[in-house]
């Protein structure tokens, strides 16, 4: 069966015009219509975002039945973190402190979905979505932090499962971590003379860093992976979004 995952940093839906759009996150989900949407920076009850249940308002807007959200910041009014959309059934939620010390709080949401039955059983894909930190050493510890977790540890490694978000790897350093030592592959790299580069998609108006990848394993064959070429993509956010499709066997 095909699958089609996409991953976006909405910012808020606070474009770089410094504008709260809703209407142009949905706009842009809407023309990819992807089976899973892994979203960050998802505001809920924020004075900056009209006190808006981001997450709610997306998933009721663009018809996802199934969402989940794991909120990491807390403001003084609202809170935010990231969110999945899914068309098929979630059945198992966590959110994964990746928090180093006193910076600022982080997190990856872990959900389960129910994509197909064979033979009567559930078919499970195990998803992470996640955003982390801007210094390299804080994120070199974070990705420790979610192998190390009960979530992950716990997984068989012949699931299906994706990884994706926003990784704020500039450098691709993460790379080599996520594909030689927790035997991932990378769907949003593209091979160069120089070796593998990720796509870029930040920033959204003259994209020169790969900060957004998806990363999977198990039972999943990469058919195709893309940056959102739409032109509201430009202003409704400072990042891109990437869409992956997948063949499930």
């Amino acid at each position: 069966m095909r699958l089609s995952c996409l991953t976006y940093n909405i910012h808020r839906a606070i474009g770089v015009d410094r504008r709260f759009r809703p209407d142009r996150i949905v706009n842009i989900l809407a023309d990819h219509d992807a089976d899973i949407v892994l979203l960050q920076e998802v505001d809920e009850g924020a004075p900056r975002s009209w006190k808006m249940d981001l997450a709610r308002e997306l998933a009721r807007k663009l018809e996802y039945p199934f969402y989940a959200v794991g909120h990491n910041v807390s403001l003084r009014k609202g809170r935010y973190g990231n969110a999945t959309l899914s068309r098929y059934p979630i059945i198992r939620e966590r959110n994964i402190d990746l928090t180093i010390g006193q910076k600022k709080r982080r997190g990856c949401q872990h959900t389960t979905l129910e994509v197909t039955k064979v033979k009567g059983h559930p078919h499970p894909l195990e998803v992470f979505n996640l955003h982390l930190g801007l210094g390299a050493r804080e994120r070199q510890q974070q990705a420790g932090l979610l192998a190390r977790s009960k979530e992950f540890r716990g997984l068989d490694p012949h699931v299906a499962c994706l990884l994706g978000g926003d990784f704020n790897d500039w450098r691709s350093m993460l790379r080599a971590y996520f594909v030689e030592g927790l035997e991932f592959h990378c769907a949003t790299d593209r091979k160069t003379r120089r070796g593998a580069r990720g796509l870029r998609t930040y920033p959204s108006f003259s994209p020169r860093g790969p900060l957004d990848r998806i990363y999977f394993r198990g039972p999943l064959r990469l058919v195709s992976a893309r940056r959102c070429r739409h032109q509201l993509a430009k202003v409704a956010s400072d990042h891109l979004p990437l869409i992956v499709e997948f063949e499930l066997h």
